[in-house]
């Protein structure tokens, strides 16, 4: 049977569903589907008893949030742009509080409710809040439409997702939008980062556009920022003792610079396959299919592959012109969680000397999203990691990965990534 039937077959067997394909229709379904996730199953253990939410009258159920999720207090990073559904209690003077982990994001605003955001294998970023009135079983309450207007745009890879903008503001925090703005990840060069943030660190001569508070008759060649550089306390700029920490860590914007993309380009391979997957199906059943259409769905299912091996893999990553250091414990204590070779190696080692990680493979690889993308995909992004690190690509595009890097990365994942194919398992001759 020739490979094209086969595949066709394949997905026939499988008992495809049938319908429309936008993300808000069959396979996806994202308003009407149960999601299954982080804050779903501590939703079920406050209902059965075995998980309480502590409240306090400083911070409500921030704090006893953060311990549930597993969230590290060293996390917090700090935006003072009015960019949230709560923008009139956001301010210079009273920034926005964001704290993560690997699938999970809370937002803290004084006088607000707290917003929630994880990453749910099968429906990529789903949205919460939590009303800040000490109650017995406090409910997560899921928003849809009113997150989607900003959290399922081209900036978020038209899929559910999560965004780090730069972008100018005034001193009430209003962004200015003549000035422009810039969607942050690690391609993004640190002097068009943090428009709008706090940031906490030192960066040595090495520019950037955060803590600034541009005058609003102003244009963006006659900014100076430099006074805003290298700064470690910000009791100055607004009362720290309101939040949890008095930092927002630079090393900790990077890493979730990093993140939010990652985790886009995994939810939009997911979505891709899954829609293209759907389709070929009905194809099939409504005898329309051809070597055109079949070649135009897995063409898409190849293209979210590989850009997510280059987000994998930092593609095109800008670099440092020298060190850079944090303020808080959030390198430690990132570097301290996931798993490590039998060296002592792990993907959550960071340089911060010319690069974010000492080995340029991004740590979500061991997600829970990412372990749950369809066959046909994940079989096509372990493909091509695997081209990459044991040197048989050669695109410029993997031009950074030294061969020395290309070795240390495939020998963690080798001893890391237990779902690993056959032919990625070490010789033993």
């Amino acid at each position: 049977m020739p490979p094209i039937r086969i595949f066709l077959a394949l997905l026939l067997i499988s008992g495809v569903a049938v319908g429309a394909v936008a993300s808000d229709d069959p396979p996806i379904s994202y308003s009407t589907a149960t999601p299954v996730n982080r804050l779903t199953r501590l939703q079920q253990e406050l209902q059965n008893g075995h998980q309480r939410l502590v409240f306090d009258e400083s911070q409500g159920y921030l704090k006893s949030l953060l311990s549930a999720l597993d969230i590290p207090i060293s996390s917090q990073v700090l935006s003072f742009s009015k960019a949230s559904k709560q923008r009139p209690l956001i301010s210079p003077q009273k920034p926005r509080a964001i704290y993560f982990s690997d699938d999970a994001y809370v937002g803290y605003v004084q006088e607000g409710i707290i917003e929630i955001a994880v990453a749910d294998p099968a429906l990529g970023m789903v949205f919460y809040t939590l009303d800040q009135t000490a109650v017995d079983a406090p409910v997560f309450h899921r928003r849809v439409n009113e997150c989607l207007t900003c959290h399922a745009s081209i900036r978020t890879r038209n899929v559910p997702g999560v965004q780090v903008r730069s972008m100018f503001v005034d001193k009430d925090g209003t962004p200015l939008i003549s000035l422009g703005s810039f969607r942050v990840d690690h391609t993004t060069p640190l002097e068009n980062r943090w428009g709008g943030w706090y940031v906490t660190g030192t960066h040595g001569s090495q520019r950037h556009i955060g803590n600034l508070v541009a005058p609003t008759a102003s244009r963006r060649a006659e900014i100076d920022n430099s006074s805003n550089f290298n700064l470690i306390d910000l009791k100055s700029r607004f009362d720290v003792s309101k939040y949890l920490s008095p930092h927002s860590d630079l090393v900790a914007l990077m890493v979730l610079e990093h993140q939010v993309d990652v985790q886009n380009l995994i939810t939009k391979a997911n979505f891709d396959t899954r829609i293209a997957r759907h389709r070929l199906a009905e194809a099939v059943r409504e005898n329309t299919s051809s070597e055109e259409f079949v070649a135009r769905q897995t063409g898409k299912i190849q293209a979210a592959a590989d850009l997510l091996v280059k987000s994998l893999l930092l593609c095109n990553e800008a670099t440092f012109t020298g060190p850079l250091q944090g303020t808080s414990s959030f390198a430690v204590e990132f570097s301290a969680r996931g798993p490590k070779d039998l060296q002592g190696r792990s993907l959550r080692e960071l340089d911060l000397e010319r690069r974010l990680f000492r080995y340029p493979c991004s740590y979500l690889i061991y997600s829970e999203s990412f372990d749950a993308l369809p066959d046909e995909v994940k079989s096509l992004v372990y493909r091509g990691l695997w081209e990459v690190l044991t040197g048989r690509d050669t695109a410029p595009a993997f031009e950074h990965l030294t061969p020395a890097d290309r070795k240390a990365i495939l020998s963690i994942l080798q001893e890391t990534k237990t779902d690993l194919p056959d032919y990625w398992k070490p010789s033993r001759s």
